[in-house]
């Protein structure tokens, strides 16, 4: 019987290559692994579920692999650790998964690796090349925060070791992709068991109700005029980055994703997207997540970008209704840019306006988080900004939240406010 977690599926894009009628198109190395188990634990027919559920559920690369990491997990779990069939976990055998979850075997933690599985060959593939394990890969992932690294690099040391931490958001996950498999498995006729997940009594002993913490992912306003400073002069000093401030500003100015901005299966953003109504006002059409289109305001000081950088374009100052250029393109002119790609281009601004920071002597506390800034900081730092003179209901509908809560809770702080000014002149001393 196999003694260690080992990967069961690849990429999104091999995963579509399988035969989904019978597991014969799997790697060897999964198929060998499969059989290895005992015919009592029903290996291949909870890996056969797992893979239905993926299938069904997963229709995009970015869920895809969520989907795929915990779902995993589980059915690993359930096969090395519980020692039971997936589709007969009971209640009691979800809570004792959770727990795992939380904190796992240190051989079942490791660090974060590009490939699961390694091709054995030469240089050029070929459909015959066999395929080992990533001996580096595990279940688990440690994550080194980009402040630490940032830190490490700037004193010359290594990064300290820190133990597993499963995030929050993490734990919302396991609950919802693992109770939509139970569900998936129910209505297909896999299993008449309860929901096991779903049958968890006690969810807030592994859920804390935490403050939202969207707020410290946030630039103050001083940091934000050096990130902005530094991506104008960057464009100044050298043309190509004209489409780097570009960025910067589009994803600050609309509260953006970054799939806004690189598109989807079904949508490529375009210049045509921004759209003038009758009454002058400009709107930027977007298709977001779970594939609804959405319309976001433009602000006019956003405009003086938009033509700046269709000028560097050579186009007209404002797109027209038939206008298909694509938003991104590469330097030679190829439609679009991948998320990894725009996440570079905008680390290199955050990188210099760090260093442009050190260099004229601003204090710790001046720059510290900047070293921890992301192109989704963008989004939570506009909308901080925004929120005091915005109506929630029309923040709400450009940061395209469900829930008015979401966007309150979120940006609308002024209770905190008031409570920590109430506090902040109250001393230790002479109280009588």
């Amino acid at each position: 019987m196999a003694a260690k977690p080992l990967p069961l599926f690849d990429t999104f894009k091999k995963f579509h290559e399988l035969n989904f009628n019978r597991v014969t198109s799997e790697l060897p190395v999964v198929q060998e692994y499969l059989a290895s188990f005992p015919d009592q634990l029903q290996a291949v027919e909870g890996y056969k579920a797992v893979r239905g559920f993926l299938r069904s559920y997963a229709g995009n690369d970015a869920t895809f692999n969520s989907y795929r990491t915990h779902v995993e997990r589980m059915l690993l779990w359930s096969l090395l650790v519980a020692k039971k069939p997936l589709l007969e976990l009971s209640r009691t055998d979800a809570e004792r998964f959770m727990e795992f979850c939380l904190n796992p075997l240190p051989e079942w933690i490791g660090p974060v690796v590009k490939s699961r599985f390694i091709r054995i060959g030469g240089r050029k593939a070929s459909d015959e090349d066999p395929y080992e394990v990533n001996s580096e890969w595990r279940p688990f992932n440690l994550t080194t925060s980009k402040r630490a690294l940032k830190l490490a690099q700037e004193q010359n040391r290594e990064v300290e070791d820190k133990p597993y931490e499963m995030s929050q958001g993490s734990v919302a996950q396991v609950f919802a992709v693992c109770g939509s498999f139970f569900k998936y498995a129910t209505d297909e006729g896999l299993t008449d068991k309860a929901n096991p997940i779903r049958a968890i009594k006690q969810k807030s002993k592994y859920k804390q109700r935490n403050t939202d913490t969207s707020a410290t992912k946030s630039l103050t306003p001083f940091q934000w005029d050096y990130v902005l400073q530094t991506a104008e002069t960057m464009a100044a000093e050298a043309p190509t980055h004209e489409r780097t401030l570009f960025i910067l500003a589009t994803a600050f100015s609309m509260y953006l994703r970054v799939s806004d901005m690189v598109g989807r299966d079904n949508w490529t953003p375009r210049m045509k997207d921004f759209r003038k109504d009758s009454n002058g006002n400009w709107w930027y059409h977007v298709v977001g997540k779970g594939n609804k289109a959405a319309k976001i305001s433009v602000r006019d000081e956003y405009l003086d970008y938009l033509k700046r950088y269709r000028a560097h374009l050579n186009m007209t100052p404002l797109p027209s209704p038939d206008d298909n250029t694509p938003l991104l393109a590469t330097l030679n002119g190829r439609s679009g840019l991948s998320d990894r790609h725009i996440r570079l281009l905008l680390q290199e601004v955050f990188d210099k306006a760090l260093e442009r920071m050190k260099g004229e002597g601003r204090t710790e506390d001046e720059l510290d988080n900047l070293r921890s800034a992301s192109l989704h900081w963008l989004r939570h730092t506009s909308a901080t900004f925004d929120a005091p003179y915005r109506e929630t209901k029309d923040l709400q509908a450009d940061l395209r939240h469900e829930s008015m809560k979401t966007t309150q809770d979120t940006y609308y702080n002024t209770l905190d406010d008031e409570r920590a000014r109430s506090v902040k002149k109250l001393g230790l001393k002479d109280r009588g």
